[in-house]
Parts: C-alpha cells; sequence; structure tokens
C-alpha cells in the first residue's frame, strides 16, 4: 500500500500494463486526473522502481513511461483486485472502461478450466488503441500491437461497447461491435469470460 495506494497509482500501472505509453494517452484513459497529480503519481512510481520513462524519436520525439520488470510483476495483484471488485453488490458496469481495462478484465474473468482445449489468436480494435491476445492452454497473453494473422478480430469504438457483448449478452450489431471471422468460435470464445455473482451484503462468514 505504500507503493501503489495512493489515489490514481494502481489505475496508472493499470494503463502500462500491455505497455509503454506517452502521457496524454495515459492521460486520455484515466478522466478526472489532472496534468499535475499525473505528473507527481508517474514521478513517484518512477522514484519506486515501478516506472521507467525512455525516450523514442520516431514518428515524433515523445517520453514513454512504462513498467520495470518488478512493476510488470503486479499484473496477478490488479486481477486478484479486479476479480474481487467485480463481485461488489455496487459494481456499475456503467462505469467509463479503458481499452486496457478491458483486456484485464478478459484476462481476469477467463475460465481457465474451460479454455485448455482452445487455441485462437484474437485481435481488438477499441477506437485506435490495438491488442493481440494469444489464447493457448488456458492462458491469455495480451500485448499491443496487431499480429500478423488472426483468428478472430473483435472492433469497436469504445471497451464499454465490447464489455456489452462480452458481459452482458448485448447483440453485436447493436452494442456497435463488428466481429471478423468463424461466427461458431467467435461465440465459443466469449463464452469463456463471465462476471463473477455479487456477494449478498447481508450474508456472514461462519468462523
Amino acid at each position: 500500500m505504500e507503493l501503489l495506494g495512493e489515489r490514481w497509482s494502481l489505475l496508472i500501472v493499470r494503463e502500462l500494463m500491455f505497455g509503454p505509453r506517452r502521457f496524454s494517452d495515459i492521460r486520455t484513459h484515466l478522466p478526472g486526473i489532472s496534468a499535475r497529480v499525473l505528473t507527481e503519481r508517474l514521478a513517484g512510481l518512477e522514484a519506486s522502481g515501478i516506472v521507467r520513462r525512455t525516450t523514442v524519436t520516431d514518428p515524433v520525439p515523445a517520453q514513454l513511461y512504462g513498467l520495470s520488470e518488478w512493476g510488470q510483476a503486479a499484473e496477478p495483484i490488479i486481477i486478484a483486485l479486479g476479480r474481487w471488485a467485480a463481485a461488489s453488490p455496487l459494481h456499475d458496469p456503467t462505469l467509463p472502461l479503458s481499452p486496457a481495462s478491458f483486456l484485464l478484465s478478459l484476462k481476469t474473468m477467463l475460465d481457465v478450466e474451460a479454455a485448455r482445449d482452445m487455441r485462437l489468436t484474437a485481435a481488438f480494435w477499441i477506437g485506435t488503441a490495438r491488442f493481440v491476445a494469444r489464447l493457448a492452454e488456458g492462458s491469455l497473453p495480451v500485448e499491443r500491437g496487431e499480429p500478423a494473422g488472426s483468428d478472430l478480430t473483435f472492433a469497436a469504438s469504445t471497451a464499454p461497447a465490447l464489455a456489452g457483448v462480452f458481459y452482458g449478452g448485448f447483440p453485436p450489431e447493436e452494442a456497435g461491435v463488428t466481429i471478423d471471422g468463424d461466427p461458431e468460435r467467435a461465440r465459443a470464445f466469449m463464452a469463456l469470460f463471465n462476471l463473477p455473482g455479487r456477494v449478498d451484503p447481508g450474508a456472514t462468514r461462519d468462523r
């Protein structure tokens, strides 16, 4: 908590989970954060060794913020917190959802046992963001970028639209989602992801 407990810190790490980002990209996907606070949090995470700053020259000079190897190792923590939070009786699926949040939710909600016998590559085009997920042996590694070839491609202007199709059962055409690839394979893939049941706030655990 000393390292990641400040407001916004964990969300910044979440946004960097799939690769380095520019300052403006991070801020775009964290509605409500000011430039000053983002600067302070990035500086603190960098001082702690969680974030590393690099400079690129192509296509234009820019500073990128990415996770160190140790910072990347926080992924299981974020996934566990995401699963725990999704069971909240106050969980609101209509809240803003960034592209990185949606891809992390897929890693979080994957039914590992059901996925063990399925292998495929899925591309996700969310606005201008591009991701590739490679499902194999019950694991779903995700990275930014486009694959040379993919079995399925899911495209939408926003992440909530995709979340509505994957978790809410909305028809893709009504949600503004296009799916390229074998329809049966796409349905089987989407069936691997399910939100946990919400907890009963009145229930108590026997000790």
